[in-house]
Parts: C-alpha cells; sequence; structure tokens
C-alpha cells in the first residue's frame, strides 16, 4: 500500500478540541518523491483554527528515498556487511500560527524522519511495522499531553 491518507482525518485528543476531523485534498508536492495534502475543512469544535491557505499553511509532505540504496553484498572471507545504508523517509507538517496580539504569522514545523536499513524491508518486515505501529499508537496516545507541553512548556 502507498502513503495515501484519506480525505477525511480524525485527529488525536487535544485540549480544548472536541472530536477534530480535518478534511485533506492533495496538492502539489515541492519534488517529485513526495506527496503533499492541505487542511481545507475542520469539523468537531474548534475554534481558532484555521484551515490552509498561501501565507497561513497548514499541510504535510512525505518523502520517500530519492535513489533507494540497496543492501552491498558482504565480504567474501567474513560475511559481514561493509556498511549498512539507510533509506530516508520523511514527513513535514506546517501550520501558520500567530506569533502576537497583532497576528503576525509564522510557521510552525513538525519533522519525522525514518531512516530504514537497505535490506530490513525483504529480511524484516514485521519489525519495520512493529516500529511504525508502536510510533503511530504512542503519538496517538500522546497527542494531547504533546500538545500541551507544546503550549505550557511543561512536562
Amino acid at each position: 500500500m502507498t502513503w495515501s491518507p484519506d480525505s477525511s482525518i480524525t485527529g488525536g485528543a487535544q485540549t480544548n478540541l472536541t472530536s477534530p476531523t480535518y478534511t485533506v485534498v492533495d496538492d502539489t508536492a515541492p519534488a517529485i518523491n513526495g506527496k503533499q495534502k492541505v487542511v481545507t475543512a475542520t469539523g468537531g469544535t474548534q475554534t481558532d483554527v484555521r484551515t490552509h491557505t498561501t501565507s497561513d499553511p497548514f499541510r504535510w509532505n512525505f518523502t520517500k528515498p530519492l535513489s533507494p540504496k540497496a543492501l552491498p553484498p558482504a565480504n567474501p572471507v567474513t560475511g559481514i556487511v561493509p556498511s549498512t545504508p539507510k533509506n530516508t523517509y520523511g514527513l513535514i507538517l506546517q501550520k501558520g500560527v500567530k506569533i502576537n496580539a497583532a497576528g503576525q504569522l509564522s510557521v510552525l514545523n513538525i519533522r519525522l524522519t525514518i531512516d530504514v536499513p537497505a535490506g530490513a524491508e525483504s529480511a524484516d518486515p514485521a519489525n519495520i511495522r512493529a516500529a511504525v505501529s508502536l510510533l503511530v499508537g504512542l503519538l496517538t496516545e500522546e497527542s494531547a499531553d504533546l500538545g500541551d507541553t507544546l503550549v505550557l512548556g511543561v512536562l
């Protein structure tokens, strides 16, 4: 399956956001190795949450390696692979935020990269999937706490 989020996404629980949902549409990614979506509508109770515009973005871009690397051959004598290249996938989410009472905007950036050792997709796919499962579960479970920490500065 390819990276293809639905057009309607249920957001994680956050303080002061009740049953948040987001309607997203495809956008043109800045590079050929990426897919990009923008938020065009919100649902639930999300007072003061703005949707995407050019100067006030609410989007994410997911990229895959432009040139995926393969596992090099093992040393014929020792059987050891000399180095393990990584195939890096990345996610950046951008949201326009007001930085003062005058309404001046700046862009909040959230970056996530995943370095998959070449060869692991064939030799150990279950554990790649388990790592992703834990990541998603952790982010879902801790969504409100992460938001509170970013707003309140308290860990």
